[in-house]
């Protein structure tokens, strides 16, 4: 694929208001090197409300600058637009595409940057496979270019600037490339790569593996076993993600166990923190009742076991989340399960 040639500087579209939204719509339009930016989220009174005061109870730390427009109308946020980042939670993606698709600019102009991890139910398709599919009728019937934009930051985080880095994968290497010029500052490093399938798997499995990292925490089974879990959870990532294709070392490096390490002991990660009142004893139904965010580990892991099942890999630890989730198995039960597996060498990947 080639990049379509952007003008400079380029117009930015970005889709869903949470916090990842906020976040890239906060720095994009401080940045000398982007024109417009549009902020769409699909809910009117918050919209209408951001659109006063600049700022957003879902993410406090970020001023949204005065050149950003914010508007819950997609032609609006989409005309014109030579970059559009995909920042809605994986789940309503399908759902909030159908409806915009009429808005996307065609192919030849307008590239995708994807900011969602998960996996769809259903389909198992990945964010970028799910716009793609949706956006597969454009009327030049050229193919569009994808990039994905992942790794170790939990939002909170990036909105006080504090030292991160992100990377920017795609098939295309000019857009990669553009992707990594365009949100690099004095303290947010990008790096690229040719590997945009294990930069998804990556980031949305980390989730699952984060959910028992906060049940260790609730059940206070101390640094070794958490630790313990963050290397074989590696591991079973990793062997998902190169069954399917992608490239081992993607997942030992910031998309991987970058990404991992951060979710799995920030206090702030949303996968976490559910694990953790899990593990205090806490019902799956009312933690996701009190809690504003999308928990994104919560759906994907029924998608991951059945990859797992139809890539027949074996992903205890994933095993055992769903079963705590969706099969009333108790947290400390399902610790002893993975405790007495049979005895065996180590194997990465």
């Amino acid at each position: 694929m080639t990049t379509p040639r952007l003008p400079n500087p380029p117009v930015i579209a970005v889709l869903g208001d949470g916090q990842m939204g906020l976040f890239c719509a906060g720095l994009l339009g401080l940045s000398p090197r982007v024109g417009r930016v549009t902020l769409w989220g699909h809910e009117t009174r918050p919209i209408e409300s951001l659109a006063q005061t600049r700022v957003s109870d879902r993410l406090p730390d970020v001023r949204l600058a005065d050149k950003v427009i914010v508007t819950n109308h997609g032609g609006d946020a989409l005309t014109g637009a030579d970059i559009i980042i995909s920042a809605v939670p994986t789940q309503f993606s399908r759902s909030v595409w159908d409806r915009l698709r009429g808005c996307v600019p065609e192919a030849r102009r307008a590239s995708v940057v994807s900011v969602a991890k998960g996996i769809e139910n259903g389909t198992l398709l990945r964010p970028t496979q799910v716009i793609a599919e949706v956006l597969r009728d454009d009327p030049d019937g050229r193919p569009r270019s994808y990039c994905v934009l992942s790794g170790p930051t939990i939002a909170p985080e990036l909105a006080r600037c504090l030292p991160a880095t992100l990377i920017a994968a795609s098939d295309d290497t000019a857009l990669a490339e553009m992707v990594q010029t365009l949100f690099s500052t004095s303290w947010l490093r990008v790096y690229t790569s040719g590997d945009p399938l294990g930069v998804e798997i990556a980031g949305a499995t980390k989730n699952v593996i984060a959910i028992a990292a906060g049940i260790l925490d609730g059940l206070h089974a101390g640094y070794n076993a958490k630790s313990a879990l963050l290397a074989r959870g590696l591991a079973e990532i990793t062997r998902l993600g190169t069954a399917m294709g992608a490239k081992q070392e993607t997942f030992f490096g910031l998309a991987g166990m970058g990404d991992l390490a951060t979710t799995c002991f920030s206090p702030e990660g949303r996968n976490r923190t559910l694990g953790e009142a899990l593990g205090k004893g806490e019902k799956l139904e009312h933690f996701l009742a009190r809690t504003a965010s999308v928990v994104e580990g919560v759906t994907t892991v029924t998608a991951v076991m059945e990859l797992a099942k139809k890539y027949r890999v074996e992903m205890p630890i994933a095993d055992a989340v769903h079963s705590v989730l969706y099969l009333g198995v108790d947290p400390l039960e399902a610790i002893q399960k993975l405790m007495s597996r049979e005895l065996k060498a180590e194997r990465v990947g």
